[in-house]
């Protein structure tokens, strides 16, 4: 009962993260580039990597496809991307169709069980997600089965200090990628335990004090426009959302949050 109690929350927690990054309301605050450092620290994460033509590059929880559009466009490889949300999928592939994108093509599926062939991926690309995983062993011993020996993982993430205010910590927080952060021993510990070998890490806090900033001025006229009934956010609690972000600069500021690119390798 206690498994199946388990599986539940996890499940929940899933969905709650889908249907807020497909809302008016993400794409408000976010943009087209729902992470810190935007597309640059797209393009920084896809040069560790060592991306070209060759390379076959699956990009997880890959939104609504603005990633995998780069990914393709800049460094000329083949991307799958796969999401939970089956709205993303649909607006990752209409994006790729736009943009005449034929080596681009995404599908639902779940980074816990990703549904693919054993080392089938040159590459993985997973931005500012792998935190929202409620089980971040499977996802990593995903990562591993589907990619090739000799291959990477790049993975960008925000990081956290091992405590931190309790306003931090409840589901807005986990879905804001914050709750279930992880010190960067965290993500190593999870990628050397799946049998990836970390090589480069890079930080990146002051993208993310940038993207704070950001969202907490847009956060003041998602309001006014909630007010006016120019912007449908149901189930959102914007006045929750604006202490949060408070917290969350104030935690930058002391060194209790931050941003990292994390590249490893399968041997």
């Amino acid at each position: 009962m206690n498994m199946e109690r388990q599986s539940d929350d996890a499940q929940t927690l899933k969905r709650c993260c889908a249907q807020l990054y497909e809302s008016d309301l993400a794409r408000f605050l976010l943009g087209d580039s729902f992470h810190p450092g935007g597309l640059a620290l797209t393009r920084r994460l896809g040069e560790l990597l060592h991306l070209g033509p060759q390379s076959r590059v699956l990009d997880v929880a890959c939104g609504k496809g603005t990633t995998a559009a780069l990914l393709a466009e800049h460094f000329g490889c083949e991307v799958v991307g796969v999401d939970y949300s089956e709205q993303n999928v649909a607006q990752a592939n209409g994006l790729a169709a736009a943009r005449r994108l034929t080596r681009v093509h995404c599908e639902r599926g779940d980074a816990e069980a990703l549904p693919f062939l054993n080392a089938s991926f040159d590459a993985i690309f997973c931005e500012c997600a792998f935190c929202t995983f409620p089980d971040k062993s499977a996802a990593a011993r995903e990562f591993a089965r589907v990619l090739r020996p000799g291959g990477q993982v790049g993975l960008s993430d925000i990081t956290r200090a091992p405590s931190l205010p309790r306003e931090l910590d409840g589901l807005l927080a986990h879905i804001a990628c914050i709750a279930d952060a992880q010190p960067i021993e965290g993500y190593k510990s999870y990628l050397s335990e799946a049998g990836v070998r970390v090589s480069v890490i890079e930080k990146h806090d002051e993208a993310l004090h940038q993207m704070v900033q950001q969202i907490r001025g847009k956060l003041l006229a998602a309001e006014v426009m909630v007010g006016l009934k120019k912007l449908d956010v149901p189930g959102v609690d914007i006045a929750a959302a604006k202490q949060m972000t408070k917290s969350v600069e104030e935690a930058i500021g002391q060194g209790q949050l931050g941003y990292v690119l994390i590249s490893a390798i399968k041997p």
